[in-house]
């Protein structure tokens, strides 16, 4: 196991809207406010969104299992930000509806808002992490400057 100890910094509110893609803009403000390490909580609602919903096997490296909500769906969900290897890594979580149908996994690629997806930003001081390729899983993990015995 392995952590890192720090404490938290700047707190933000943001007003993702209609038609924007939620993960580049997100990605944007991060990229503009400096922020290295932190959280993402958000809610709302997606047009288009693409959903990597577990592997197809329960193998080391995983091969994704993709699925596309289309249509206007609720979504919520949660991410970390570490710094990767082409400035800030944010991996996103999301549970997604519409009608009784509902998905949960990660969220990539694409994300476009209907109406609005609002998200607090939670900045992290003293972190020492970075996101990087994991050779054996083949997935970006972060990698923290202590290890619990």
């Amino acid at each position: 196991m392995q952590y890192s100890e720090g404490q938290v910094g700047r707190v933000f509110t943001v007003r993702i809207d209609d038609g924007e893609d939620f993960i580049k803009e997100i990605r944007r403000f991060v990229t503009a406010m400096n922020i290295r390490s932190g959280m993402i909580h958000f809610l709302g609602a997606v047009r288009s969104a693409k959903i990597v919903t577990g592997p197809k096997e329960p193998v080391i490296p995983p091969v994704p299992r993709r699925e596309e909500a289309l249509g206007g769906w609720e979504v919520f969900g949660f991410a970390t930000i570490y710094p990767g290897e082409e400035g800030p890594s944010i991996h996103i979580h999301t549970a997604a509806g519409r009608g009784i149908r509902s998905l949960a996994g990660c969220l990539r690629e694409k994300a476009e808002v209907y109406v609005v997806v609002e998200a607090v930003v939670t900045e992290f001081v003293g972190i020492v992490a970075k996101r990087t390729l994991d050779e054996k899983t083949g997935v970006d993990l972060p990698v923290f400057d202590k290890v619990l015995p």
